[in-house]
């Protein structure tokens, strides 16, 4: 480790030992990068999220309250209606008459349980293939949930919901925009049928179960939005994160940790996901064109390329925004990206900055290419330092 890494690791830990952390200084340490070591980065996201308050004397209390929380969620969501056991406190009630699972009635609890079941595959879907590069999703989590997993319980898995299920995938597709693939070529491996995974022993569970129940949960908290495919990608990062702290103590928490600080997350960038406000002030389309005026401002030359070939935003900024760049870049990269995107006051402004800094990295290329060159490039961006990226975004944001 270089004299200079220490010096940044000490710098870190001066702004986080304050009894009230001063957020602009934590802010500029992260917007160039956060050390992994000790923990330092999942405690800082912890903060930039949001999740955290800036007095530390507040953390132990209002980690237990939100943790005992997500408990909460859990015993309420995940179990299926009428099987939990009395003892711990939810008795079975006779279904019989009032209640069935061909009752048409839209508030029976069944009509809720099928339709929950309909987004639960979809999540299943995406989650069972998330970052495909790196085994660490398939992998058994070092702290299964034991409220779930606990055979004295009658609680049954997400998994196991899954595999029961007699829905048919088509009812379950459900598309941000009619795009039919929302994954780069790059990382777009089918994955593997139901049966083709390494089957866990009794009472583990795989990483990427703990982001499907997470996904779940949300969904079942914001019917308003519910899942849309990309969201997978957007906790994907975190979850991971937080699941490889190397302090045990908040490494046993990280789906509880994950879950708000993707609930506070998706809050700054849901309109992302809601199609009927993609051409408002807070949607989609407007940030896309915003790249492209940017790049007027900064590159006319290459703006005018592409118009000229009519390369239009939505070809592949959508993905790039929608997703936070997470699938134009493996996992390390697209890490330190958000680095930089949760450090910055502005964050989704700077986002808008990157975008357009990756165009004009690859300039003299797109200038050179014919359309179908292009639309390659954009759609599957070439190899860069994420770090020259970040810079020339900087860059761009000072010359404002």
């Amino acid at each position: 480790m270089s004299s200079l890494h220490k010096s940044r690791i000490a710098d870190f830990q001066d702004v986080l030992k304050e009894p009230s952390i001063v957020l602009e200084k934590l802010r500029e340490l992260s917007f160039s990068g956060i050390p992994c070591e000790g923990g330092l980065r999942c405690l800082c996201w912890k903060i930039l999220l949001n999740y955290l308050p800036l007095e530390r004397a507040s953390w132990t209390s209002i980690l237990a309250k939100q943790r005992g929380l997500y408990s909460q969620f859990l015993r309420e969501m995940i179990i299926q209606p009428g099987i939990a056991k009395a003892n711990m406190g939810v008795s079975r009630e006779d279904v019989t008459f009032e209640d069935h699972p061909l009752n048409p009635n839209p508030d029976s609890r069944w009509n809720t349980y099928f339709k929950d079941n309909e987004v639960l595959l979809q999540i299943d879907k995406d989650v069972r293939r998330l970052c495909p590069d790196i085994s660490f999703f398939q992998r058994a989590t070092e702290y299964p949930c034991l409220l779930i997993l606990d055979p004295q319980n009658e609680f049954e898995t997400l998994r196991k919901r899954v595999e029961q299920t007699t829905l048919k995938s088509q009812t379950v597709a459900r598309n941000r925009s009619g795009v039919t693939n929302m994954s780069s070529p790059h990382k777009n491996n089918a994955p593997p049928a139901l049966n083709e995974y390494e089957v866990l022993p009794n009472g583990c569970e795989a990483h990427w179960e703990v982001v499907e129940r997470i996904l779940f949960i949300y969904a079942k908290l914001n019917p308003g939005i519910a899942y849309v495919q990309g969201m997978n990608e957007i906790v994907g990062p975190l979850y991971y994160t937080f699941a490889t702290d190397p302090n045990s103590e908040w490494k046993e928490h990280a789906e509880a940790d994950t879950f708000f600080c993707f609930t506070n997350l998706m809050a700054e960038i849901r309109d992302n996901f809601i199609k009927s406000l993609d051409d408002s002030q807070c949607g989609i389309t407007y940030k896309m064109e915003k790249v492209y005026s940017t790049l007027k401002d900064k590159d006319v030359e290459l703006y005018l390329k592409l118009q000229e070939q009519n390369i239009k935003p939505q070809f592949f900024a959508f993905r790039w925004l929608t997703l936070l760049l997470s699938q134009e870049f493996l996992l390390p990269d697209v890490i330190r990206i958000w680095d930089s995107l949760f450090a910055d006051d502005n964050r989704f402004d700077f986002l808008l900055l990157v975008c357009c800094a990756m165009l004009i990295l690859i300039r003299e290329q797109l200038l050179e290419g014919d359309f179908t060159v292009n639309m390659r490039l954009l759609q599957d961006y070439p190899s860069t330092d994420v770090c020259q990226i970040l810079q020339k975004a900087k860059e761009l944001q000072d010359s404002k």
